[in-house]
């Protein structure tokens, strides 16, 4: 047996039960676990080309997955100003105001993050920001990356003077007289004046993508759910994992959009299965609404300004329809799905799709942001998968519920804010991600988000929905066991047995025995992808 990677004086940490394995060493072969044993016995493997590392007593655990990602968009959106740690519109204004002065005349200004909570009680729109975006073209993306502010310029150079209509829920949100506030909610609209932006070359999205994942892996991610394959995305994956540049294992699902006729639906089909060595097309991903920051999320009920009121699809049968057709081929959806009318559609379609003849298949909801009771149950009963981001609770909501967010829903339900703890009780299977680029991707910020719910920048903050959260072993499980279980590679992914991938994160103390609060410091040593390590820490 030719050796690639031997790892000694290790702590084997068993995610599926919390226990530490009796061996201490371990050694790859073909990307793959060839062997677990005692330091010596494992270090006789070794030859002269085997890379060999002591790792003095560290923590392994499988590798760590993101369960909801978007690299690519990720990597471009994130190439801008950042404005996540602007709480106030005084902020805002003092950061924007400082990039207009670094930027060339005529440039385009980019920004990201921006948290509709900046604006207080007052309507999101450009007027807020005219002061310092007066004759800048700017596209100042929401948080929620469902909406952004385009400043008058930038409207002025895309030809946006007043409402459109789409074939999806989406908005150029105007005022009563009908000229643009700046406002534009979903995609459709979004890209309306994205596309009078200059655009990347390709040279530069594939170098920040390769900066992007690279960070991934420094912070201890060995793969992810990648939820979108658009523009180049594919074609980027398949550039760097032919060089050898690829440091994460991507699952990929491709958007099917409202509209995508039978050849579309046939064509998403016919993608499964391909990919390179570390990225496959996996699934495809589909909207049942927006955001309930946005106003475009689907309630039961409005929220509190009469908003959130409709589906994503114009059509929520055609939607069922198409997961009926996906499912019979065998294809697994996982839908984006946030307000509770829209969880209640996509569990009714899986129903629906499952009463028809067709194999097995993994379909799974995501965001999942607030439901009633009688709808947490169904998860388990349809086997539907809960994809969830809980730093999406601690830092863009508050326990006294005076954000956004809340105040859109009201008590009742902004209560049933992100219900990991009754998903997990209720028999479902949790996986965790970060939803990157809309919170950071740092797993062990999610893993604690996960165990405290407080906001990551205050941890003195009280949690909101402290019976909602995970225990330590649960959260270790959400990225490793359930994300492998999802992708429906439980018996190669998420253990450390001989015959798995050799896809590892390696950590200076046991995830389980840190405090919440610390596990965010927690030191990443080594993070492995295939028997390749693609970080290492200079302790090692």
């Amino acid at each position: 047996m030719r050796t690639s990677l031997v790892l000694l004086s290790a702590r084997l940490l068993d995610p599926a039960t919390g226990r530490f394995l009796p061996e201490t060493a371990l050694a790859v072969s073909g990307g793959r676990i060839a062997a677990l044993g005692g330091d010596r016995e494992i270090r006789a493997l070794a030859d002269a080309s085997t890379t060999v590392i002591d790792l003095k007593g560290a923590v392994v655990t499988p590798g760590l997955v993101d369960g909801h990602l978007h690299p690519v968009s990720g990597a471009e959106l994130t190439h801008g100003l950042d404005l996540s740690g602007c709480t106030d519109l005084a902020g805002v204004r003092e950061a924007l105001a400082g990039e207009v002065r670094r930027l060339a005349p005529g440039a385009w200004l980019h920004a990201w993050g921006l948290d509709p909570n900046a604006f207080g009680d007052a309507p999101v729109e450009s007027a807020a920001l005219s002061p310092v975006l007066d004759g800048v073209p700017a596209l100042l993306q929401l948080f929620d990356a469902h909406s952004m502010l385009a400043s008058p310029r930038a409207l002025e150079l895309a030809g946006v003077d007043g409402p459109r209509t789409f074939d999806q829920a989406a908005e150029v949100v105007c005022d009563t007289a009908g000229r643009p506030t700046g406002l534009l909610l979903e995609d459709a609209a979004c890209e309306l004046v994205e596309r009078a932006a200059p655009r990347p070359t390709r040279e530069e999205s594939r170098d920040r993508l390769a900066a992007a994942l690279r960070s991934m892996a420094a912070a201890g991610l060995t793969g992810g759910h990648a939820m979108d394959a658009n523009g180049d995305s594919l074609a980027l994956y398949a550039e760097l994992d032919a060089a050898g540049d690829l440091p994460l294992r991507l699952r990929v699902a491709p958007w099917c959009q409202p509209g995508a006729d039978a050849d579309a639906v046939r064509e998403l089909i016919g993608q499964q299965g391909t990919g390179g060595t570390l990225w496959r097309t996996a699934g495809v991903k589909l909207f049942m609404d927006g955001t309930i920051d946005n106003g475009t999320a689907w309630l039961e009920r409005p929220d509190c300004h009469g908003e959130s009121t409709h589906a994503f699809w114009p059509d929520p049968e055609v939607y069922t329809r198409v997961i009926g057709e996906l499912h019979r081929a065998g294809v697994p959806t996982a839908t984006h799905a946030i307000g509770d009318a829209a969880v209640r559609h996509a569990l009714d379609s899986v129903a629906t799709a499952r009463t028809a003849e067709g194999p097995a298949v993994r379909h799974r909801i995501e965001h999942i942001e607030t439901v009633p009771d009688d709808t947490v149950a169904r998860f388990a009963e349809l086997g539907v998968v809960a994809s969830m981001q809980p730093t999406h609770c601690c830092d863009f909501t508050r326990a006294d519920h005076t954000d956004n967010w809340s105040r859109r829903l009201g008590e009742e339900r902004a209560s049933r804010a992100w219900r990991c703890r009754d998903l997990w009780d209720a028999g479902a299977r949790v996986v965790l991600g970060s939803d990157w680029p809309i919170a950071p991707f740092p797993p062990l910020g999610v893993m604690a988000g996960a165990r405290h719910r407080r906001p990551g920048r205050d941890l003195t903050q009280p949690p909101h929905g402290p019976g909602q959260a995970l225990t330590a072993l649960e959260a270790l499980q959400g990225m490793t066991v359930n994300a492998a279980w999802a992708a429906g590679d439980e018996h190669e992914a998420g253990r450390l047995a001989v015959g798995c991938r050799a896809d590892f994160t390696v950590f200076a103390d046991s995830p389980l025995t840190t405090p919440a609060v610390e596990l965010p410091g927690l030191p990443v040593l080594l993070t492995v992808v295939d028997g390749r390590p693609t970080h290492r820490d200079a302790a090692l």
